[in-house]
């Protein structure tokens, strides 16, 4: 488990987009990342410019939304990056990529919801083989501006078949590539060698449940950040849910960045 400051791995994390999102974790004092598991666009963008100014990140599932036709994702997609801009956090759309590389080419830098224009981060599962990570970055270059990808893992759902050998399996795969993969999507830290520095966003935190009825499986803040030493946590329902999303984000921020400065003063 790394006892290091954000601020510290802010100046020599590999990737561009890690030291930015690590930057603005130390700056705006929040490893909170929300999860817009909506199928509201309006809703989506009421809420971040609410919850913009404590979070790190934003995560949604662009394809789960309803649009009337390209330009209505276009003028979507423009207002998330401007809200990201004005509120300084980052967009993780939670895409999952899981294919051959030419096929994730496709699927990244076009179709209908041209993810990689706007979305600073992406993920993908390590089941095609290195071809998926070559193909994706592939399109980030021709991008032109910084991205960056987690690799799955682990996840938070019962019985799922990450951890073990699949995630060493993963992080071999990911050692290949170390200035695109930014780190991974798993329940605890991903020990380091040789320099690296493995940003680990967590899903499946909340605050009081400890899970629903189709296999979601919950962790406090403090188990994940202070104890497993993960980096950033993803919460969905437990704010998006609330009565009072803003007040329960500020109790969500507070609690991951107090078990943050329990982890490093340990």
């Amino acid at each position: 488990m790394s006892a290091l400051t954000y601020s510290s791995r802010a100046t020599t994390h590999p990737t561009e987009v890690g030291r930015n999102l690590l930057s603005i974790i130390a700056e705006k004092q929040t490893n909170l990342c929300v999860s817009l598991d909506l199928a509201d666009t309006e809703k989506i963008l009421s809420l971040l410019d609410t919850l913009g100014p404590l979070i790190c990140c934003a995560k949604t599932h662009v394809d789960i939304l309803p649009f009337s036709g390209p330009d209505a994702i276009s003028a979507f997609t423009d207002r998330l990056a401007a809200l990201a801009k004005q509120h300084n956090f980052l967009i993780f759309e939670d895409r999952k990529f899981a294919d051959i590389g030419s096929t994730v080419k496709a699927q990244y830098g076009g179709g209908v919801y041209k993810i990689a224009q706007w979305s600073h981060i992406t993920n993908a599962h390590s089941v095609p083989g290195p071809g998926i990570i070559a193909g994706l970055k592939e399109v980030a270059q021709e991008v032109g501006q910084p991205r960056g990808l987690l690799m799955l893992g682990e996840m938070s759902s019962k019985g799922n078949l990450g951890g073990g050998e699949y995630l060493q399996k993963t992080l071999e795969m990911a050692r290949g590539d170390k200035e695109f993969v930014m780190g991974f999507i798993a329940q605890c830290a991903i020990p380091p060698q040789d320099g690296e520095d493995w940003i680990v966003m967590t899903p499946g935190v909340n605050l009081g449940s400890k899970g629903d009825g189709l296999g979601q499986q919950y962790n406090t803040p403090d188990l994940v950040v202070r104890e497993k030493g993960c980096d950033v946590i993803i919460v969905g329902r437990g704010i998006i849910g609330a009565a009072d999303p803003k007040a329960t984000a500020e109790e969500y921020r507070k609690a991951g960045w107090e078990a943050y400065e329990k982890r490093i003063a340990a």
